[in-house]
């Protein structure tokens, strides 16, 4: 159960926090609840989306007070949080207390959650392959087994050297070229009845601009 007003907002805080009104609240509870399925506990989905949601630093007391979590299990999660590098530490004027934040640009956050994914899950199964496949198969079903693996390498080694072009991209770019996505697929289409009526006219001796043409009317 949630703290609407939380103890740690005293009269004359040089940060008063902000109460939590019941949409809030659903906020932070959907991503308790959706922690475990993104390899999170429920803890520390609830403290991030806390931090995200207000917007305003919070130190370990104040994350307690409004979760009624215990003292010990916050700090826990902000340690997972600084591990994904999705919180930073910082100090406030004439507080010895730590505060913690996530990131300001969602873009950022964004562009962080795919770069410790790839981190933890991807380069690990790419290493695994590459030494997969430079041993010397023993026997037919390893070879077959190695051209699995190598299908599987080659697919990811693409995505991976996606990845790295994307995250070069500023945010407005970045978003540009998702809200893309739609045109990119018709001109995919395009392309691909093009080279269907190029393996057409060279049985009927149409020239493919004109084959072309007619499907783009259609």
């Amino acid at each position: 159960m949630m703290s609407t007003t939380p103890a740690a907002n005293t009269p004359g805080a040089s940060n008063p926090l902000i109460p939590l009104t019941p949409l809030t609240q659903r906020f932070i509870s959907h991503f308790g609840e959706m922690g475990s399925r993104w390899g999170i506990n429920r803890t520390v989905g609830q403290i991030y989306a806390l931090l995200y949601v207000l917007g305003q630093p919070l130190n370990a007391d104040q994350i307690a007070d409004y979760l009624t979590f215990s003292r010990s299990n916050v700090s826990m999660g902000l340690k997972e949080l600084q591990s994904w590098r999705l919180v930073k530490l910082l100090h406030q004027p004439g507080d010895r207390r730590e505060y913690f934040e996530p990131p300001k640009d969602i873009w950022d956050i964004f562009k962080t959650l795919l770069e410790e994914r790839r981190r933890r899950e991807i380069e690990p199964t790419l290493s695994m392959l590459r030494d997969a496949l430079l041993e010397s198969p023993a026997n037919d079903i390893d070879k077959q087994a190695q051209q699995r693996m190598r299908e599987m390498y080659n697919l990811i080694e693409l995505s991976s050297s996606w990845f790295d072009d994307v995250q070069r991209l500023s945010p407005e770019t970045l978003a540009s070229l998702m809200k893309m996505g739609s045109k990119v697929k018709k001109l995919l289409d395009v392309r691909d009845k093009f080279r269907g009526t190029s393996s057409s006219s060279k049985t009927h001796g149409d020239h493919p601009d004109v084959q072309l043409t007619v499907q783009l009317k259609d």
